[in-house]
């Protein structure tokens, strides 16, 4: 059964609940296993979780060519995905936006539109597709991996889509880990105060863990500030996706497959909304970012099933200067801006 036949069968609406779930069920429970052999080797001995759910997966690539698995697979890296990134909108509220002040604000904002305008120009220049550019121009400038996943979602597929994915989710990985130990350094070195400090981690590093690592390693001040800071780049990926999925369907009937308004950009908008009522408790609001970081491990699980270390080896040197080059620009204008 091919990839395109699985995904019919998640998608048919006159498939009976039960048939659905006997359908992708053990692709799921592969995916879920995964996912948590992830965590535990994350949680024990250190390291990104993701990446290791991306490995671990891809050992297993063989199950997503044929089998039961297939449809499951399918499921976990589209349906369980979008889950996740909508609970993300549980973990902001406006009020933490506010707090930051308009200059703050708009620090945030201007590197984060500057870092995927370059990085879709970046791209052009060596040769690569402009929508990868916007893809990992997003992924470095809202939140890593989980941008990765979201915007990947909302952009035309084609027949690298998957491909571009896991590069980027691999690429922007390593590099917000290797951004966790080497930032503090630059902080220091820039003479940045504790403020300042905190703005810079949680403006310029990627992954929400590795910003909340590197802030309480240097204070807990610099940590509160670059994880509040952090959590408004992830609030900045709703807006972000929609314009890219407007913007590549207005390029033409080539790019018509990007959905208009996805539903779990919604879902992400509702729940910030109604997480900054204050009538959701605290525990709730945990819970659904534990289910959200949960499901989007299990997504990342089920694509690195979905890819072989094959096709991964074949991408060449361009897209690694590409979220390189991202990475130092994205510092670059937040330390130039600190400074004046």
């Amino acid at each position: 059964m091919s990839a395109e036949t699985a995904a019919d069968a998640t998608n048919d609406l006159t498939t009976t609940p039960w048939r659905r779930a006997a359908s992708v069920g053990p692709g799921v429970l592969l995916a879920v296993t995964v996912g948590l052999a992830s965590a535990f080797v994350s949680d024990h001995y250190g390291g990104p979780v993701m990446l290791y759910a991306l490995l671990l997966g891809m050992a297993f690539n063989h199950l997503s060519e044929d089998g039961a698995c297939v449809a499951g697979i399918e499921f976990a890296s589209r349906s369980i995905l979008r889950t996740g990134v909508a609970l993300l909108g549980a973990r902001i509220t406006l009020e933490q936006m506010y707090g930051l002040g308009g200059a703050t604000f708009a620090l945030i904002l201007g590197g984060l539109v500057a870092t995927i305008v370059f990085g879709w120009g970046f791209a052009r220049v060596l040769g690569l597709r402009s929508d990868f550019g916007v893809l990992t121009g997003g992924a470095v400038a809202i939140c890593g991996a989980s941008a990765a996943l979201a915007l990947s979602s909302v952009l035309p597929r084609h027949e690298r889509s998957e491909e571009q994915t896991l590069v980027t989710v691999v690429g922007v990985t390593a590099l917000s880990t290797i951004a966790m130990v080497v930032y503090p350094i630059l902080a220091s070195l820039f003479g940045l105060d504790t403020v300042h400090t905190g703005i810079f981690f949680g403006g310029t590093i990627h992954d929400v863990a590795q910003v909340v690592g590197a802030g309480y390693m240097v204070s807990p001040e610099a940590g509160d500030m670059s994880t509040i800071v952090k959590l408004t780049r992830v609030a900045m990926l709703a807006p972000v996706a929609l314009a890219v999925s407007l913007l590549f369907r207005r390029r033409g009937a080539a790019n018509a497959g990007a959905p208009a308004l996805p539903a779990f950009l919604v879902a992400f908008v509702v729940l910030v909304l109604v997480n900054s009522t204050g009538i959701v408790s605290q525990a709730v609001s945990s819970a659904c970012a534990d289910l959200s970081r949960a499901c989007l491990i299990t997504s990342i699980a089920a694509l690195g099933v979905k890819t072989s270390f094959k096709k991964l080896s074949t991408v060449g040197w361009k897209p690694i200067v590409l979220m390189f080059g991202e990475t130092v620009f994205l510092a670059a204008a937040v330390l130039t801006a600190l400074s004046l």
